[in-house]
Order: structure tokens, then sequence, then C-alpha cells
């Protein structure tokens, strides 16, 4: 225990700013606007406060999430993660969203950012926890059986996480879950990590603090309170913890800091006044009538943590030993179990999953405990078999443990028991970005037809066009690409649109007159207007699948870059950039160089108009999407675009500098800044590195 608090810590400010219950707090490093850090908490009213150290008031909210904000991790650069019961993660860079991470199907209950630059992770009621690159999700763990509620980072290649199903799983970064630790008997709510080693503290539902050693619980600690909610480790290595009966108690390991006599005997009077209920199963299996009376506590313990039931004049108590004073100490009554056996009490956890029974056995006085699970659909004899070979004990002892079993299970029935406690959360959560109006860039065109009417031969006869059609068509073109004073007419957009819902395999010819025909004002009006806007941008999506085919992708692409030439187009890209970018950056996995530059394209021509509005959350997708796609493109064409528009999105907007750094850009970029040829590449190159 800690000293006092006159001695330890002293309350400095009560900060209020939230309408509903605190749910999670978190420190921001310090920066040169504020040197001594902020403070973030996150609330049931759905918002998350910022405050400064001496400063009661919030400094600024950041609204956003649609239900409870339940978990917050700081980063580099000012970058704040937050989880939420609207099964978002959102990325915030000083007061403004940059970023919402989508996928998880129940409540974000633990998010990290982890130490290398744009790596995220979250974990969720749907028992799997995501790593995000960039703000997508580059990869699932699955292996829980319940709720993720905790996740601590070991290392730039490791982390831990803890969840309901009473287990800890230790991961690497590559998705290999390389060991599970069991010692809890119930829900893990919070895991934290010893500063510079692999150690680590967890705290549950089992009123205990457990201190995890080379992989072993080493140490637990009952508390006064049946959930023990979270669990912190100072830089000292002290351990902080608070718990549902108000109350923040800090261990140390350091005598000098240990609390007094007298403070010490009033945790242990009340931990000894606490009452322990047999239905949690944190004890075990509890049969009033068979337990030993106080004699028994005059026997050692034979190992730390180690609990004892004793009957006394009617009353059951719990104890625990305590190896550093050698004797046992009282840790609660344990109530209404005068002879209720598991029958009364639901079902117990036992290495994560739920048993009607969790028998101990001692095989002998002087070894190790062993516990048995068991449920009353199973055979006792298999099972005692099974519990013998796990173990390594002697097949000798069968018939005592199958009789055991059956003892201890007499006229059981089978009981439909619901759980009593279930985690709170909503679905329902997604972001609709704003729409704007930007700026007019350059396209690329290439035009290459008469492919048209030998395809048009092969055509069904529903989407087989006819000569006049064909006529019409090579008008729309001469129309649209010279710079004949013809306007383009609607019976020629209607054929255009007739042709371009031919089928995949033969359609490319008319995206490819599409694509040229959409830079021409009335064309881009037609089909990027209110009236039709929607099917148009679903045709073209509908090409952008990774597995159909290249000439369609590329067509479609270069058909969306082309729809920036004139205002009705641009409203419509911008307003439905989230879908496009979302679905444009699937084409990353293609190996066609034009496909790639096709998609830098894209990406620059959405950087010159979110440049222009200072769409912060556009950016942001930006930044991902050209992160993402540096990673695989080898073509110094479509380096050159993207790295075009990254000097674009990050001119003249400090936030957008942080977070590209927050994602690890810069050091993305460096090797093109040694690029020899073409010079374009490296001079570029060195402009943004220098905005950095």
């Amino acid at each position: 225990m800690m000293k006092n608090p006159n001695r330890g810590f002293t309350e400095m400010h009560c900060m209020s700013g939230h309408s509903n219950f605190v749910s999670c707090v978190c420190i921001i490093p310090p920066s040169d606007l504020y040197p001594r850090g902020l403070i973030a908490t996150g609330g049931n009213d759905h918002n998350i406060c910022i405050f400064t150290v001496d400063n009661p008031a919030p400094l600024y909210v950041l609204k956003g999430h649609k239900n409870t904000v339940c978990s917050l991790s700081s980063g580099k650069f000012g970058t704040l993660l937050s989880g939420s019961w609207d099964t978002t993660a959102k990325v915030w860079l000083n007061d403004r969203c940059m970023m919402t991470l989508q996928g998880h199907t129940a409540a974000i209950w633990a998010v990290k950012i982890l130490p290398e630059q744009g790596l995220m992770l979250t974990g969720s009621a749907d028992k799997t926890i995501k790593l995000w690159k960039a703000g997508r999700c580059e990869r699932i763990f699955t292996g829980h059986e319940d709720c993720v509620r905790g996740l601590a980072i070991l290392s730039e290649m490791e982390f831990l996480s803890c969840a309901n199903d009473a287990s800890v799983r230790r991961w690497q970064i590559s998705g290999k879950c390389l060991q599970v630790y069991y010692g809890h008997t119930n829900y893990i709510y919070s895991i934290s990590v010893f500063p510079q080693c692999k150690d680590f503290v967890t705290t549950g539902e089992d009123r205990s603090l457990r201190i995890w050693k080379q992989g072993e619980c080493a140490q637990t600690i009952r508390l006064p309170a049946q959930s023990v909610w979270c669990c912190c480790v100072l830089d000292n290595g002290d351990i902080v913890v608070g718990a549902s009966d108000g109350i923040i108690r800090v261990f140390t390991e350091s005598l000098e800091r240990t609390a007094s006599a007298e403070e010490i005997q009033a945790f242990e009077n009340e931990l000894s006044q606490a009452s322990i209920d047999p239905k949690t199963g944190d004890l075990g299996d509890i049969n009033a009538d068979d337990l030993p009376g106080r004699e028994h506590l005059k026997d050692p313990g034979t190992r730390d943590g180690q609990t004892r039931l004793i009957k006394d004049n009617g009353k059951v108590e719990a104890y625990q030993w305590s190896v550093s004073e050698g004797r046992w100490i009282k840790i609660g009554d344990v109530v209404g179990s005068s002879g209720a056996t598991q029958q009364t009490s639901g079902k117990v956890l036992f290495e994560g999953k739920e048993y009607d029974y969790v028998f101990t056995i001692d095989v002998n006085e002087s070894g190790p405990s062993y516990k048995l699970p068991y449920n009353i659909t199973d055979d006792p004899w298999l099972t005692a078999y099974n519990f013998l070979q796990k173990n390594d004990l002697n097949p000798m002892f069968l018939d005592q443990v199958a009789k055991f079993i059956m003892d201890n299970t007499k006229g059981q029935t089978l009981l439909n028991t619901s759980p009593q406690f279930s985690d709170p959360f909503t679905g329902a959560g997604r972001y609709v970005p704003g729409s704007s109006s930007g700026s007019s860039t350059i396209p690329a065109a290439d035009p290459f037809t008469g492919k048209l009417k030998e395809l048009n031969g092969s055509a069904n006869e529903e989407h087989k066009l006819t000569e006049d059609d064909l006529i019409i068509l090579e008008k729309l073109l001469s129309a649209t690409c010279n710079t004949s004073a013809e306007t383009p007419t609607a019976q020629q957009l209607q054929t255009l649109w007739r042709a371009v819902n031919w089928p995949e395999d033969i359609v490319f010819p008319a995206l490819d007159i599409l694509r040229l025909s959409v830079r021409h004002p009335t064309v881009n009006e037609n089909f990027c207007g209110e009236k039709d806007h929607v099917q148009f941008i679903i045709l073209l999506l509908k090409f952008l699948n990774p597995n159909g085919k290249q000439a369609n992708q590329l067509l479609a692409l270069r058909a969306l870059c082309n729809c920036f030439v004139s205002q009705a187009g641009q409203k419509l890209m911008m307003e439905q950039r989230d879908e496009i970018m979302t679905q444009a950056i699937e084409m990353k996995s293609t190996h066609n160089k034009n496909i790639h530059i096709a998609l830098a394209t894209l990406t620059l021509n959405y950087a010159v108009c979110l440049h222009k509005v200072n769409n912060i959350e556009g950016k942001a997708q930006c930044l991902s999407v050209i992160s993402t796609v540096m990673e695989v493109v080898q073509d110094l064409e479509a380096i050159f675009r993207l790295l075009v528009a990254l000097g674009t999105l990050i001119s003249d907007d400090t936030s957008a500098v942080q977070l590209a750094k927050s994602l690890g850009v810069d050091s993305q970029i460096k090797k093109y800044a040694s690029v020899s040829e073409p010079a374009k590449v490296k001079e570029c190159c060195r402009f943004v590195l220098n905005l950095l």
C-alpha cells in the first residue's frame, strides 16, 4: 500500500466538462504549445474533453462519436485515438477529427497507438483486434472468445490483450499469437506493462489485481470490491488501481513508500469484512459442510496468493497466504454459502470457458493443487481420465477422481443460466463527408477507338447498337474531342449511356469514349449533374473491382480523373470522395503501371480540390491513400504525381503536416530524394521533405 494522501498524492483540481459519467482518461505528452502536456477524457455524453493541467474547465471539446467514448490513446505529434460504443475509432489532431476507422461490428473497448508511425490497434466486443495502418485495416487478430477489453504495448513488434474470456494473449504485430495466460476467474478489464520489461499487471471482475512475471502469475492481491476496473503502472514501478468502491489504491515494492502499519491494518480490516458471493466462482466450488475449522490456518500455505476457506461458527471465511509475512490474511466472508454448491451459482469460468463446476483437487498435501473443470453433460470417467492425462498424474487415481466428481454433482440437472452482466453497446455510426467545390486540373488523354464496331458485332441482340447508333457515337467523339462548334446532343448521350452498360468483357471501347467525352462541359453536366449522378458513380465504381478487367479499371479511373474538369464533376467527386477513394485504393494491388499512374492522378486531383477548401478529414483520407499506395507503386511517374499530391495537401497547413508525420510519410519518401532520373522526382521529394 502507498503512504497516506498527505505524503503521497494530493488533489490538484477537480475538472468538469462532461454531462454524464467519464469512462476513460489519457495524458497527451508535452508539446511546444503545451509544455506541461494535456489531459483527455472520454465520456458517456459521446464527447471528448481536452484539459490543460492548470484549468478545471476544458480547453476544447471534441464532438463526432455517436455513443460513449470508452478508450483513448495518445501518439506522437499531438494525435489522439478514441474508441467508442458506436463501433468506430477516430483519429484526432488538435481539435479536429482526421479519420474514422470503420470495420468493427461491436463496441471498441480498447485502442492503442503503436510506436511505429501510422500503426494503430483497436480491440472490440466483436472479439477481434484490428491493426490499422494509415487509417486502413491491415490485419485482424482472432483468438479471444469474448469481448476484448484492454491492450498494452510491449515493443514495436509485440503487444498484449485481455478480454472477458478471462485470458491474456501476447501477439506479434505480424498476426501470430505467441502465448495465452490464464489466472483470472472472471472478466479482465485492464492491463498495464512495467517500464522497460515484459512483466505486466491485470485487474478484473474477480476482485483481484494480478502481477505477472516471466509469463506466470507471480502475485494475486485481493481487493474489497467486486470490480477492479482499471490499473496503471507508474514510472517508478508502483501500481495504481481503481475499483467499484470508488477508491484508488497504490501498491508499491518500495519500503520507503509503504503505508503505515495502521493504514495497512485498516486495509486488511476492510478486506476481511468484504462479502464474497460464491456465485462468482472466484474461489472455486464451495461446499460449507466439508470445510475444515480455524485450526486449518495453523498449516502454512505453499505459494503466495493461495486461498483457503474455513468454517467458523457456521460462517465461511476466505483467507489468502502471504509469503512475505508468513501468515494467512482474511480476504472476506463468503455469503450465502451454507451448503451452496455450483448448482445455485450459475457458471464458473476456467481458462476462458464456462463450466458448471471447477473443482480443486489436491493429490497430495505437499504438492500443487489442480483445477478440474466439469459440465453436467460430461462423462465423469472420461473427464477424470483426461484430467489425469493433462496433469501427468498417476492413472491409479482414476476411480477416486471419477467418484469424487459423481459424489459432488449428485442429482444435478442442466440449469439454464443467463449471464447477469452484459456489456452495453450499440451499432450504427458512419460519417458522411462534407461537400464542396474545388479547382480544375488538366486530365491526361490518349484516344483509341475503332474497337467499338468490331465488338458490336459480337454483342448479343439486346446490347447491339445499330449503324445509326455507331454514327451517333462518332459524332459525339468529334464534338467532344475536336474544337468543333457542335454541342453534344441528348440523343448522343443516351446512346453512350447504353453502350457503357454493355457486359464487362466488351465494354472498354465505350468506356474509352466516355472518359474522353466527359471532359466536355455539356457531357460533364449531363452525367455529373444532380439528375443522374448516382447511377454514373455506381457504374464507374463497379469497374474498380480488383478481380475485374484491367482495361476497364484503367478507363474508369481515367474517367473519374477527367470528371474534375468542370464544376459539376468536381462537386460530384467531392461529395462522393469517401466512397470513390475507398474503392479506388483497391487498385493498388494490380501490377499495372498505367493503373498506378491513373490512381496517383486521381489522388492529385483530389489534393488540389482539398487544398482550396481546406477539408481536413478529406486531406486525412488522401494522406492515408498516398501512404498506402506509396508502399506498392514502382513507377516513378506515379511516384512523382503522389509526391505532388502530398506537397499540395500539406502546404500552408500545419495540421496536415503533423498528420503526415504521424503516418510516417516522411520516412516513406526519403528514398526518392536520391533518384537521378527523372530529375523532377528528386526535386519534388526534397521540396516535400522540406515542408515536413
